[in-house]
């Protein structure tokens, strides 16, 4: 068998180069010839995204110039929507020498200019809505009473229901109502307000001598075909207050024209005393005329401060800084919450921040709180303090004397005498030679006839008691800014 060893030896030995090839081959054919499957894949930029209107322009300009197409990717325009938002981002500054732009800041504080949008009374004008909106629906009369402090948007929110109530009955398809406003500080008397209303019915008829307006109007009310139209009557009566007599019979005969059996008034008073209801809402409701009552509040720090920027929003640009803004809402809401009050005080801080930049080439963007604090306190200044100002130095060292004593000891008097050991005591912290006791009492004497103080009596001048007749309050606002009265009230 030596024979067959050799052929398998010889087929074994070219199996094994066979085998040794195989691998070789591949190796060389993955590196020659690599296959789709086998190359790394490069790291590509991510496509830049186009609107439709740029990608239909690629496509275009692919057909032809390719140049053209790689500078379209290169240098992207930017769409509308980033355009404007670009706009919107950088908001126009305001420039306070501009004169038109100082006026438009004027007009917009202003308390005749109405605001498109009425915030923070809402919830009162959907009520008084509520009732003109019953009223027309049974075609029966009715009185509504509102009353307020003065500056809470009663007449600006009447005048607004108006505007909705004319677009609610054309909606609904009831004849538009006729609209009759009165103001009664308009009028000669009070009794005139019946000669108003009666012109609305009859313009251009001569009344009948023997018998009054009021009783002209009863009859129209009271007998049925004496009014031409049906149509429903809104009577708004402005400044209620002025009808107010000894007897109060207008106020009466007023609210009584909606209780006869043909009567189409909707008769709406505003008035700024809020007790008057109280005081004439027995007698009305004995004569069965009793009005429903709304009450406008006073506005709190944080409605006013919205209504501010509101108001301020339309300009486009901002006028005051946020702190100056917030500051004039908490301290007119503290003393009154007179809307209108603050749009003065506004309107002040502005003309100061004008006549600095008259006086000075330094530029003011906005207006500051310093501005507003100057512009509160002449807003909310008195009489009392105009004559703190205006007295000689002693004498206004004399009352620092007397807050500074009252309030070390806590006590609400004192006497003459304690009185000239703490003027003394600031007139020699100050550098200012003191006088001498019988001076001093003679000046006691003259801020006491001025009501300023109180003297008691006694036989001795150092003993008579001393008092305030005045709010320690004002004494410190009226030196307010003034170094000297400062170091003065120190303890």
């Amino acid at each position: 068998m030596p024979g067959s060893r050799i052929v398998n030896a010889s087929i074994t030995a070219s199996a094994l180069e066979v085998r040794e090839e195989g691998p070789t081959v591949s190796r060389k054919r993955s590196r020659n010839q690599s296959s789709p499957e086998t190359t790394p894949i490069k790291p590509q930029t991510p496509i830049k995204w186009r609107s439709p209107r740029r990608r239909a322009d690629a496509d275009k300009n692919c057909e032809g110039d390719v140049s053209t197409d790689a500078k379209i990717v290169d240098s992207p325009r930017k769409s509308p929507r980033k355009r404007l938002s670009d706009q919107l981002s950088q908001k126009t500054k305001w420039n306070p020498r501009d004169p038109a732009q100082m006026q438009a800041v004027k007009e917009a504080l202003h308390v005749a200019t109405s605001p498109t949008n009425i915030v923070c009374r809402e919830e009162e004008q959907r009520k008084v809505l509520d009732f003109c909106k019953g009223c027309i629906e049974r075609e029966k009369a009715g009185s509504l009473y509102v009353c307020g402090c003065p500056g809470t948007g009663k007449t600006m929110s009447i005048e607004r229901v108006k505007e909705l109530i004319l677009v609610w009955s054309k909606e609904r398809g009831y004849q538009l109502l006729d609209m009759i406003a009165i103001n009664c500080t308009s009028l000669a008397n009070t009794s005139d307000i019946f000669s108003k209303i009666l012109e609305n019915f009859r313009p251009h008829k001569k009344m009948n001598g023997s018998f009054s307006p009021l009783q002209h109007l009863q009859t129209l009310f009271s007998q049925k075909g004496q009014l031409t139209s049906r149509r429903m009557i809104l009577l708004v009566i402005d400044e209620m207050d002025y009808l107010i007599t000894r007897d109060r019979s207008v106020l009466h005969d007023l609210f009584m024209l909606t209780t006869f059996p043909f009567s189409r008034c909707i008769l709406v008073g505003i008035a700024n005393a809020i007790d008057l209801a109280d005081r004439f809402l027995p007698k009305l409701e004995s004569l069965n005329c009793k009005p429903s009552i709304i009450t406008f509040r006073a506005y709190s720090a944080d409605q006013i401060l919205k209504i501010l920027q509101q108001r301020l929003m339309v300009l486009g640009y901002d006028v005051f800084q946020p702190s100056a803004l917030e500051f004039c809402a908490r301290k007119v809401a503290a003393a009154s919450g007179d809307m209108r009050r603050a749009l003065g005080v506004c309107r002040s801080a502005i003309e100061l921040l004008e006549a600095e930049l008259r006086d000075t080439k330094k530029e003011f963007n906005l207006v500051g709180f310093n501005h507003m604090e100057l512009a509160l306190s002449k807003a909310f200044k008195s009489a009392v303090v105009d004559t703190i100002q205006s007295l000689p130095q002693h004498q206004q060292i004399i009352l620092c004397s007397l807050v500074k004593l009252f309030r070390q000891s806590k006590k609400n008097g004192t006497t003459v005498g304690e009185l000239n050991k703490s003027y003394i005591g600031i007139c020699k912290s100050t550098q200012v030679p003191a006088v001498g006791m019988l001076e001093f009492t003679s000046m006691c004497g003259v801020l006491s006839d001025q009501g300023l103080l109180k003297l008691g009596n006694s036989r001795e001048d150092r003993l008579k008691r001393v008092t305030l007749q005045i709010d320690s309050s004002d004494i410190i606002f009226a030196f307010k800014g003034y170094r000297f009265f400062q170091s003065c009230l120190e303890d």
